[in-house]
């Protein structure tokens, strides 16, 4: 716990030092926390928690959700830690990427997807960003948001801790050459953490002992198995969609009658 603390109260200065990226405040921008517990409901004597959920999200399916339940699940079993909430941040439409639907609409089939949950919430910040927003930028958005409001902060408290929540494949990207700034990983894993969703087959723990930044930071690495396996992709399901196909039970209903609605991914 204490080693975890102390790199908290030192992010200001990590942030302020690194490179500063090009993003933006709109006017009209409202951090969301309805869903998040402060207050008396911070557990005492454990740290704070919250976990955020990078990616495309185009469209969010049930494999989304489940990750985060999968997390919650785990982060019950480790006594050290009190959830306070979860976020999904859909990356900006500057990414560029095959088949991303605009932001808008990424974010609000994310809306949909949780709203009967009482502890998911959306941050259409990076999505609004005019540019690319590094996944180490995202967290120190989210650490400027949950740790530099008194509403959220208040002296008989820890600041709350921030861990990136993704599926294997992510981790893996980490030791592809030139893909990732070495720096932003110490960023993301060292000062922040991830909790990682194996994939079936894939052996997590022996390509950390490969890389030298995953085992450096491998205490900051916690792997989460998935119990019952699911291949759900976004992909799989903008085919889907093309094809005519049905994607009823892939995502939630509410997400699967605005797709209908707005004519995405025809």
């Amino acid at each position: 716990m204490s080693s975890i603390s102390t790199h908290a109260t030192s992010l200001a200065a990590v942030a302020a030092a690194r490179e500063t990226p090009h993003s933006t405040y709109p006017d009209d921008y409202v951090f969301p926390k309805d869903k998040l517990k402060r207050g008396m409901e911070l557990c005492p004597g454990v740290i704070p928690l919250v976990i955020v959920a990078c990616g495309s999200y185009s469209p969010v399916t049930n494999l989304h959700l489940r990750m985060f339940e999968m997390a919650r699940d785990y982060i019950n079993d480790h006594p050290q830690f009190c959830l306070l909430g979860g976020y999904f941040s859909p990356v900006s439409d500057a990414y560029n990427k095959p088949g991303l639907a605009a932001w808008n609409h990424r974010v609000r089939m994310c809306e949909l997807a949780v709203a009967d949950s009482d502890w998911l919430m959306v941050d259409p910040w990076e999505s609004r960003q005019p540019e690319y927003q590094r996944t180490a930028w995202v967290l120190d958005h989210f650490d400027r948001m949950l740790n530099g409001q008194s509403t959220f902060t208040e002296r008989s408290h820890p600041r709350i801790h921030i861990m990136l929540l993704a599926g294997g494949d992510l981790i893996q990207s980490f030791a592809v050459p030139n893909l990732w700034k070495e720096s932003d990983l110490d960023h993301i894993i060292g000062d922040f953490g991830c909790l990682i969703i194996e994939r079936s087959g894939a052996d997590l723990t022996e390509f950390m002992l490969q890389s030298d930044v995953l085992y450096r930071h491998r205490k900051n690495i916690h792997l989460i198995q998935q119990h019952i396996n699911n291949d759900i992709s976004s992909t799989k399901i903008r085919l889907f969609v093309k094809r005519r196909l049905s994607i009823k039970y892939l995502l939630p209903d509410s997400v699967v009658k605005y797709i209908g609605e707005q004519g995405l991914y025809q």
